[in-house]
């Protein structure tokens, strides 16, 4: 499908003069992985189980994960096994309330509350809304070290993940 992203994909950052790398990933839906939906004719995995093992690959390299919602929907079935995976992994995690694009899309927001990790922070991928707030909590996430550390072992890796359609690579592009 044109314009959807299947695998990781890299991209170098810099902000407010540190570098990382955001490694955007395909959509995730948990009860794909690995699951009986998974399988395709012959035992063959399915692209959708193939990009959410690409997708949890991301968050095991990851020092932080950016976790894309669509504010507008609320927290789905799938949003919900999303963030159960990223409790469990430890990694720090940023919440990305996206489609939030005027400030009457704001009171959406504090739904994604129940998501339990942690206050959303409210973006537009469409506009740009809220990206600068956005980097500097991705930055506030990672693991702090000296910059000859971030040398010798490449820069810190944030995976930027969510459901199909939230708009991962949206706000990637704005960012």
């Amino acid at each position: 499908k044109p314009g959807v992203t299947r695998d990781r994909v890299a991209y170098d950052a810099l902000w407010n003069g540190r570098a990382f790398t955001l490694v955007d990933t395909g959509g995730w839906e948990p009860s794909i992985e690995g699951g009986a939906r998974g399988q395709g004719p012959q035992g063959e995995q399915s692209l959708a189980a193939r990009v959410a093992a690409q997708a949890r690959v991301a968050v095991d390299a990851a020092d932080a994960v950016l976790f894309v919602v669509d504010a507008t929907v609320g927290v789905t079935d799938a949003d919900a096994a999303v963030a159960s995976v990223l409790r469990r992994s430890g990694k720090p995690v940023v919440v990305a309330a996206n489609k939030v694009d005027d400030t009457r899309a704001e009171s959406e927001v504090a739904a994604l509350w129940s998501i339990g990790l942690g206050e959303p922070a409210p973006v537009s991928a469409l506009h740009g809304r809220g990206s600068g707030d956005l980097l500097d909590l991705v930055l506030d996430a990672l693991p702090d070290t000296p910059q000859a550390a971030e040398t010798e072992g490449g820069p810190r890796r944030v995976a930027l993940l969510g459901r199909p359609n939230v708009g991962k690579s949206s706000l990637l592009n704005k960012l």
